[in-house]
């Protein structure tokens, strides 16, 4: 029986060669294995277009194409209905490209998808809309123009013509194009209604304005008729307003969602913006000086209820509203072209995410299915085609396009014949691969030369063909053939297994202890069948290590074939764990492994939390971090408050030292009423660690003030009393509520009046009261309160009420003239204590009027000035009065200077310069002055390096002089003429140190100065 089995199995092999295979008539070829054609799939598909109706190019283009084999036709629909190419001379089929000439309103808008069709089935593109775009003209009535008093806000309504699509850009003109407004803090633009908001209008804003309207769609813009302001010349001040609100919001994930608030107010409104119960997205951005909120690739957890709230000196507003995330249709699970036996069972599925939950449909071949899944029992040739799954909801359609293709064929290893040659490792394990390409799925048998072979404890049959053998030896060398056959045929493939020597581990790593930044090494060799190549393989944890990539830190170091010896440099506490020597040839691989340990500065501490929260400390408490083999001897807390958010500090602790066996401790000499946040850092014998993950943020609780206002001042207009000082640090509130209490009395008084002001920003309080005598001492002094009670008060000030001017004027003034343009004026102090000052008037007695003098103001303090800037050759009219809050008191009596002639306008003209040993002698022609200039005193010489603007000045009344020559550098020599009137203009040379002179003459602007 055994030799008629044998016998069969030669008979077969010679029957079917390696490669043969034979198909069963009944079936189309087309679904065999000679099938190189496929379906359609999408290359290009329409997308949504707008059509503008003003559009020079009277024709629209909506694209499809698709790769197919063989090539695909194309149809279009229109609204889900099949579009009559014939039927309609509009539409023309170019390509797969749908091209709609002269395009109407009312019988070419709509939605169009694309219909790819050949012989291996049908896909339908996604659906885009064609849309006629257009932006009406603004109507042609006159605005009315806006009225409204300095200070107020105001809102210039731009009611945008009808259009489509809504998307527009605004900007607004002022007087003329293209003169557009700048935004700031003050001024506005919305983008979503157009209007122009003014938070508080100047003088400067009068003018007349026109809304400029863009559609970028349909490149159009056009503008309003022209809107008059006119601002009113009466100035309050009004509390913050919000009229820009912006809406509830729905966002979808990814995308990028822009919020408007704009307020007006009088001081200019400040807009802060924030999220309820959270804080802000950190991918946020604020912009337009805060009147825009942009959220950049929005996520689900950036839903929520934002906050603009708009706040000045006289009051604040708030709006609230909020933002809903939701999330077109995205492919979790989707379909993919394949092939499958026939007869086989098969599932198709599709399954999308989104918000709301997409609905799922399926299409094979245009037509639809309404399942979520498609299951096959026993696949047919009919079941081929192509299928498409399409998730909708209310933001959009998403498409999975994917082509089945039923199978059936013989058995045929011509694309995948087994292995020519194999190679074993002795004892070790071979799998002979058997994978001929077949449908249905064949049997399989395998014999060693003429014997059939049967599964055992060595040799296994797996159900995929492949045949497996243990403990192999050199008695299994020998020719293996793997036998496959279904019901449409069957074929064989024989390949060689040769065996060859083990590879064996012969040196193992062993296991080394480091510190941080030493370098070690791990040791691996082995012996291999000489025949067969050798390479080592190391890893870290399951890790292949890059050698190349890592080589700041790994090197392998070679020493002949059979050594793989890993060197680890520079090491760090990331090289810690096990390291894996892998040595293997093309047939069998070995392993031998050892841990690094590799000691370190301790990680980080996890798990701060904050608990037992008091107004001057919490307890902090931590999960202790990794002490990466030595102790932990120490933890240091670190602290940053809502104040200072970039800068963390170490905090103060009870008690000072943290000890590195806590996992808690008390922070101390916190501010009351102040959020925090507290991270830890552990420190051990090796160095600090990376600080934990900061804690939830919190707040201390609230105390009483502890901190009083500084520099207490004041004083008083007609009936009030005018109390300053320096506002309070945010930081030193302690607690909500917080404001301040003013007490003042007079001096002479006993009962202190006591004001309270809410505003923690105030700086002053205004008491009007009409009987209050003028330059009235009063004592004062001011102190902060909160929720939790009265701080301490400040140190005590006495200022005084409102003063009556000086009743006297400044007497004995005196003046001279210095030169062409300067004077010297002095006088005798005025006595009274409420003197703040003086001013010095002057003016051309002739030339000038009274209103146009110039003036100098100087403190109480002084009682002489000069004064500049005057007309050379002039008379002059000076006056002195003393003023203080009040105003000024009576002038002293006019006192009349005359200035002094002009200095000469000519500069001196150099004549000659000898060399005279060691000095130079420079010479020069007098100055004759003109009849409107002074007379010449004599002549001043400035001697400088050239590389300095000052030097030594010589006065001479002669007209040459020695100076001294110098061996290195340059030198430069300047030569004016001064008189009564000031210095003249100047002459110049450059003296060189090698002896040479080189000649420059510069005449500067005129330099009406007194003489040196």
């Amino acid at each position: 029986m055994l030799h008629l089995t044998v016998l069969l199995l030669f008979l077969l092999s010679l029957t079917f060669p390696s490669t043969d295979a034979s198909v069963f008539g009944g079936e189309p070829g087309f679904y065999g294995d000679d099938a190189t054609g496929y379906g359609p799939v999408f290359e290009d598909q329409p997308v949504e277009t707008i059509y503008p109706e003003e559009s020079p190019e009277a024709k629209i283009t909506m694209s499809c194409r698709a790769r197919a084999n063989p090539p695909a036709t194309y149809q279009w629909r229109l609204n889900s209905q099949s579009i009559d190419l014939d039927g309609d001379n509009h539409y023309t089929l170019v390509g797969g490209d749908l091209v709609i000439s002269n395009p109407i309103k009312n019988k070419h808008v709509g939605n169009y998808s694309c219909v790819a069709t050949n012989d291996y089935g049908t896909v339908v593109s996604r659906e885009a809309g064609v849309r006629f775009g257009y932006l009406d003209f603004f109507s042609s009535e006159e605005r009315e123009a806006v009225h409204v008093k300095e200070g107020q806000g105001a809102v210039l309504l731009c009611a945008p013509p009808p259009h489509y699509p809504h998307e527009l850009s605004f900007r607004w003109i002022l007087n003329e194009f293209p003169i557009f407004i700048t935004l700031d803090k003050r001024r506005f633009v919305s983008q979503t209604t157009g209007n122009l908001y003014i938070s508080k209008v100047d003088l400067s804003d009068s003018g007349n304005y026109s809304c400029f309207v863009s559609s970028a769609s349909i490149a159009k813009s056009v503008f309003s008729k022209f809107i008059p302001l006119v601002p009113l010349t009466e100035r309050w001040k009004y509390p913050a307003d919000i009229k820009v609100k912006f809406p509830d919001t729905y966002a979808l994930v990814g995308q990028n969602v822009t919020m408007e608030c704009f307020a007006l107010g009088n001081p200019i409104p400040q807009i802060r913006w924030k999220k309820m119960n959270g804080e802000l997205p950190s991918n946020h951005d604020v912009s337009m000086a805060g009147a825009h909120l942009h959220l950049y690739n929005v996520q689900y957890e950036d839903e929520g209820t934002y906050e603009c709230e708009a706040l000045n000196s006289k009051g604040k507003d708030w709006h609230r509203a909020r933002v809903s995330v939701e999330a077109f249709p995205e492919w979790t699970e989707s379909i993919n072209s394949t092939e499958k036996d026939i007869s086989s069972d098969y599932t198709m599925s599709c399954v999308a995410s989104g918000k709301p939950k997409p609905h799922v449909q399926w299409l094979k071949n245009s037509y639809a299915y309404d399942k979520r899944d498609l299951r096959f029992s026993g696949l047919t040739f009919k079941d081929s085609g192509m299928y498409q799954c399409i998730a909708e909801n209310r933001h959009g359609v998403i498409y999975a396009n994917a082509e089945l293709r039923v199978i059936a064929c013989a058995p045929t290893f011509e694309h995948n014949p087994v292995k020519w040659r194999i190679l074993g490792a002795k004892n070790g394990r071979v799998v002979i691969e058997c994978k001929p390409k077949a449908a249905p799925k064949p049997s399989f048998s395998w014999s060693k030369g003429t014997e059939l072979l049967f599964n055992s404890t060595r040799v296994l049959i797996w159900e995929d063909g492949s045949l497996e053998i243990l403990n192999v030896t050199e008695a299994d060398e020998g020719r293996y053939t793997c036998f496959a056959e279904n019901n449409r045929g069957q074929a064989n493939s024989t390949g060689s297994l040769s065996i060859t020597e083990a590879t064996k581990i012969t040196l193992a790593p062993s296991n080394a202890d480091v510190t941080v930044g030493e370098n070690t090494h791990m040791q691996c060799a082995a012996s291999h069948d000489s025949t067969l190549d050798i390479t080592f393989v190391w890893t870290l944890d399951a890790h292949t290590i890059d050698i190349d990539r890592e080589g700041s830190h790994y090197e392998r170091n070679l020493n002949g074939g059979s050594s793989g010896e890993l060197l680890i440099k520079n090491t760090q506490l990331k090289h810690s764990g096990r390291y894996t020597c892998t040595a293997q040839t093309p047939v069998d691989n070995v392993t031998a492994s050892a841990n690094l340990v590799v000691r370190g500065p301790p990680g980080s501490p996890g798990g701060v939390r904050v608990e037992e929260i008091r107004d001057k400390s919490v307890r902090l408490i931590w999960s202790r971090g990794t002490d990466n083999h030595s102790p932990i001897s120490k933890y240091t807390i670190q602290c940053r408050d809502s104040f200072s958010q970039e800068d963390w500090r170490d905090a103060t602790t009870s008690p000072p030292d943290v000890e590195g066996n806590a996992e808690s401790a008390t922070v101390v000499d916190l501010f009351p009423w102040t959020e925090y946040e507290f991270r830890v850092i552990a420190t051990n014998t090796l160095g600090t660690g990376d600080p934990s993950s900061p804690s939830p943020k919190v707040t201390t609780l609230e105390a009483v003030p502890v901190v009083a206002p500084s520099d207490i001042g004041g004083g008083g207009t007609s009936r009030e009393l005018t109390i300053t000082w320096t506002p309070v640090q945010p930081q030193y509130y302690y607690g909500r509520n917080f404001g301040y209490i003013i007490a003042f009395k007079p001096r002479d008084g006993y009962e202190w009046r006591k004001v309270t002001v809410a505003d923690p920003g105030a700086k002053h309080y205004v008491h009007k009261d009409s009987s209050i005598l003028a330059s009235t001492e009063f004592e004062v002094k001011v102190k902060a309160f909160n929720s939790k009670g009265e701080g301490p008060y400040s140190l005590m000030a006495v200022i005084y009420s409102a003063q009556d001017v000086p009743s006297k004027a400044p007497t004995s003034v005196g003046a001279r003239a210095l030169s062409a343009t300067e004077a010297i004026v002095w006088w005798l102090p005025v006595t009274q204590h409420t003197v703040e000052g003086y001013q010095v008037r002057y003016w051309r007695k002739a030339e000038d009027s009274e209103t146009s003098s110039q003036r100098v103001v100087l403190s109480s303090r002084e009682n002489r000035t000069r004064l500049d800037n005057m007309r050379p050759d002039s008379h002059y009219l000076i006056e002195v009065k003393a003023y203080n809050a009040a105003g000024y008191g009576p002038p002293s009596q006019h006192l009349q200077i005359y200035t002094k002639k002009a200095p000469p306008s000519r500069p001196p003209k150099i004549i000659s310069k000898k060399l005279k040993g060691t000095s130079v002698n420079i010479a020069w022609e007098h100055v004759e002055p003109l009849a409107n200039e002074s007379t010449i005193d004599g002549y001043k010489v400035l001697y400088r390096q050239a590389s300095k603007s000052t030097g030594t000045l010589f006065n001479t009344g002669k007209r040459s002089i020695d100076l001294p020559m110098h061996k290195d550098g340059d030198y430069i020599v300047e030569v004016r003429a001064y008189s009564e009137g000031g210095d003249g203009a100047v002459a110049q040379i450059r003296i060189s140190g090698n002896t040479s002179i080189k000649y420059q003459r510069n005449t500067f602007t005129k330099m009406y100065k007194a003489p040196f």
